[in-house]
């Protein structure tokens, strides 16, 4: 998703020179590219992310459009004060992108697992909040933050993402994506977890149980119209994220449904504990319980209890 980004960020900046990259000392191999065609539209801000964020702030308050742009929770938790009290507050066109979330980086220890950064981007006043499933989602999210006023954060994931998606013509941005139509059961994805939910659904079509599968790139403004659709339609709705359960996507929908009453609700995602335990991304899925298996039994579970 980094190179979707970057590449997508470069035909932006080639039409606004306003557009500025800010980085944290970081992500140079993918960088490159921009640091060399738009040298006076980039800046190293060095390991130090409160302070890019605040020149962020600055310069989006001179009239820039500002990208920055770090791994995990760097550009979030560790400068939280400063999207908060100099971005979201001045609703300055500041747009924060996070490389690596869930457990991109799991390998390197909790440290470097962003699992609660939706629920806290997602709790701050004039944040838009996106967090793209694919290559295709990556792109159209990018685009959307440089059009959208105000301060976003862009979750994204690594390298070698799939491209799930055809081509997206006349998607209407800060709206789910319906993927696959299905039968009594709406599996909602926010994030590159997106994978996992397809591969659940494959186990559980030989099971008998036939998910519909929807996307959400955008959880702030969340598509609250298609979750009260899916609240009258199905039996039961589940959120799949790599992400705590507590305050992140699931719980932005758990708060439409709540206003509805009567439908069931699975959340599947960290059960609001820290990821102690090192290991790969895919790995850790499997330790958590948020793999394409855990998410099938999970699901069969609550369908034939």
């Amino acid at each position: 998703m980094r190179d979707t980004f970057v590449k997508t960020l470069m035909h932006i900046a080639q039409k606004d020179k306003n557009v500025i990259l800010i980085t944290g000392d970081l992500g140079f191999g993918v960088l490159k590219p921009f640091w060399e065609k738009f040298p006076d539209q980039f800046i190293n801000a060095g390991i130090a992310e409160q302070d890019m964020t605040g020149f962020a702030a600055g310069m989006a308050l001179s009239g820039k459009t500002v990208f920055t742009y770090s791994i995990g929770n760097f550009p979030t938790l560790r400068c939280i004060e400063q999207i908060r009290n100099d971005c979201a507050y001045h609703n300055a066109n500041v747009k924060i992108v996070c490389v690596g979330g869930g457990f991109t980086y799991g390998s390197l220890g909790m440290s470097h697992h962003a699992t609660e950064d939706i629920a806290v981007m997602r709790a701050l006043p004039n944040v838009t909040v996106m967090a793209p499933g694919d290559l295709t989602e990556a792109e159209m999210c990018t685009k959307a933050a440089y059009h959208t006023p105000g301060t976003c954060y862009l979750r994204l994931g690594r390298g070698g993402a799939p491209r799930i998606h055809g081509n997206l013509e006349g998607y209407k941005p800060f709206s789910a994506i319906k993927v696959k139509k299905g039968e009594k059961v709406a599996i909602f994805t926010a994030g590159a977890i997106f994978e996992e939910a397809k591969e659940a659904i494959q186990i559980l079509n030989k099971e008998g149980i036939y998910p519909a599968l929807y996307t959400f790139p955008f959880v702030k403004p969340i598509d609250a119209d298609l979750i009260k659709d899916c609240a009258d339609y199905y039996d039961l709705i589940v959120t799949v994220e790599e992400h705590n359960i507590v305050g992140g996507f699931g719980g932005a929908v758990a708060e439409v449904l709540a206003e509805l009453g009567g439908t069931k609700l699975l959340r599947i995602g960290l059960n609001d504990v820290y990821s102690s335990i090192v290991g790969t991304q895919k790995f850790l899925r499997q330790k958590y319980g948020m793999d394409s298996i855990a998410i099938a039994n999970r699901i069969k579970k609550a369908v034939h209890p």
